[in-house]
């Protein structure tokens, strides 16, 4: 489990950096423990694994002041478990994630969190997709792929994406080189 540890937290730190996010910034997590541990999405959820992927991933959020935001599998519609202070403004809905209802670590970010809660959606700035979960309805509207070098946790792919603003305007429009 060290190794998972380690890659976890490698990915999200390689995220943080190379999506060039802010403190208070949010980052949408999909994962397949089943994935990790060399089985098929969905048939081998681990609460070990999901353990050891939290710990990394939210150690890691915290020194670096960003908000995690775990995607629920399809059996809760992919809803989102994330801190109160991350959306505070969000519609809250009554689910409790389940390992088998829910995924292995979106019951553990439940039930880690100091205040947890549960959402339909949400808007990230960057997100990890880990073992092919689709993340790609809870990031805002423009995503962008990011090529990560530690893009392995265990068996399981991992997948990048950052978000930038949408371009709007015609041929006389002028951009922010910052936000690209």
């Amino acid at each position: 489990m060290s190794n998972v540890y380690n890659e976890a937290r490698a990915a999200l730190s390689e995220l943080i950096e190379k999506a060039r996010l802010q403190r208070g910034d949010t980052v949408v997590i999909g994962c397949s423990t089943s994935e990790i541990v060399g089985s098929k999405i969905g048939t081998n959820s681990s609460p070990e694994t999901a353990r050891a992927v939290f710990d990394a991933l939210y150690e890691c959020a915290k020194e670096q002041g960003v908000y995690l935001a775990v995607q629920c599998c399809e059996h809760l519609n992919r809803a989102i478990v994330t801190e109160r202070a991350a959306a505070p403004f969000a519609e809250v809905v009554n689910v409790v994630p389940q390992p088998k209802a829910g995924g292995s670590l979106a019951t553990m970010a439940y039930a880690s969190f100091k205040e947890p809660v549960v959402l339909e959606e949400i808007k990230a700035d960057a997100g990890l997709d880990i073992g092919f979960t689709m993340i790609g309805m809870h990031l805002k509207k423009v995503a962008v792929p990011l090529r990560l070098e530690n893009n392995k946790i265990g068996e399981a792919t991992v997948l990048a994406a950052r978000t930038r603003p949408k371009f709007i305007g015609g041929v006389r429009a002028v951009y922010d080189e910052e936000l690209l």
